[in-house]
């Protein structure tokens, strides 16, 4: 981890972006569900999406299987075809249907017990992780201080496919309200990647390979993190790509070790995690990683204020108006 101090003018820049994001955010952190409701019952059916002007029978192509299916090793096939919209800063995203799912698990670290049942309300998650072309023109628009790897001016554009890294969560948060997204809750996150079959890993229950993720590597070797949508066979049962390996990714949640025991005798749903923290939660692993850490059940956690080579983010948001 890379630390450098902070000029006078950089630390009141750096506060008055963190107030910024906290209020702009607040909205986002305690909107009450019924608004979120509300809109689902206005939304089209899913049965009813348009995926590049075709109806597309959206039973069977989120990878979502019948109970009697459970267990079962499964890779996902690219020919598939899922609904998405784009986001008003261009982004793919991807339908999430609102359901019950799996959260957790009881095979992993004490932070992901106990296994829990979760209910979702429907929302769209980016298909991809940001890349460095997108936050160049977040950075450019508002003036920002760029992140470390933007130093040699060059990063945005000979590497502008490859997703963003060494950002804060504050620089994750900022970008998202600046596109009229926010960050995925960590519930959201984890069932955009294992689906309702409770698959270990996005595209099954498979041990990874190097066609579905980024992993294993060395920190500073020449090919760190792979451009975007380069490892179609990891995606999840609804189309996200990269959500296991690359980068880790910020989540909404602030972290704490017991926050599933909240879960034992009540259902949770829509959790957005505790009301606060020290810090933040990430998911996925990254490209140094074993795939122990790309299980979509694993939790780790880093400094809100903090940027580091290997964490990157995505974006979500519900169902528009």
């Amino acid at each position: 981890m890379t630390f450098r101090y902070l000029t006078p003018r950089e630390e009141g820049m750096g506060a008055l972006r963190i107030l910024a994001v906290c209020l702009a955010g607040w909205g986002f952190l305690f909107l009450p569900d019924r608004f979120a409701m509300a809109a689902e019952s206005r939304a089209v059916k899913p049965e009813t999406l348009l995926v590049q002007g075709k109806p597309q029978d959206f039973n069977g192509a989120n990878g979502e299987t019948k109970s009697g299916d459970k267990g079962k090793s499964s890779t996902n096939r690219s020919a598939v075809s899922f609904p998405e919209l784009h986001g008003k800063d261009g982004a793919p995203m991807m339908l999430v249907p609102a359901g019950e799912f799996i959260m957790g698990s009881d095979r992993g670290d004490e932070d992901e017990a106990p296994v829990h049942r979760v209910y979702l309300n429907t929302f769209y998650i980016d298909k991809f992780e940001v890349t460095n072309a997108r936050f160049a023109k977040y950075v450019e628009a508002i003036q920002s201080e760029p992140p470390w790897g933007f130093s040699d001016k060059e990063t945005p554009v000979v590497h502008a496919d490859r997703p963003v890294r060494w950002v804060s969560w504050m620089d994750a948060m900022g970008y998202c309200l600046w596109v009229g997204k926010r960050l995925p809750t960590e519930a959201e996150w984890e069932k955009a990647a294992r689906g309702t079959d409770e698959r270990l890993y996005p595209w099954g229950n498979d041990p990874p390979t190097p066609v579905h993720a980024v992993y294993g590597l060395k920190e500073g070797g020449a090919e760190t993190v792979s451009v975007i949508g380069d490892h179609h066979m990891g995606q999840s049962p609804y189309g996200v790509q990269d959500l296991a390996g690359n980068l880790y990714e910020w989540v909404m949640d602030w972290y704490a070790e017991d926050f599933y025991s909240s879960f034992i005798n009540n259902p949770a749903i829509n959790p957005r995690g505790p009301s606060e923290g020290t810090a933040k939660v990430q998911r996925g692993g990254s490209y140094i990683n074993t795939p122990y850490r790309l299980r979509s059940s694993f939790r780790t956690k880093g400094d809100p204020t903090e940027q580091d080579p290997n964490v990157g983010f995505r974006c979500a948001q519900g169902v528009p108006k």
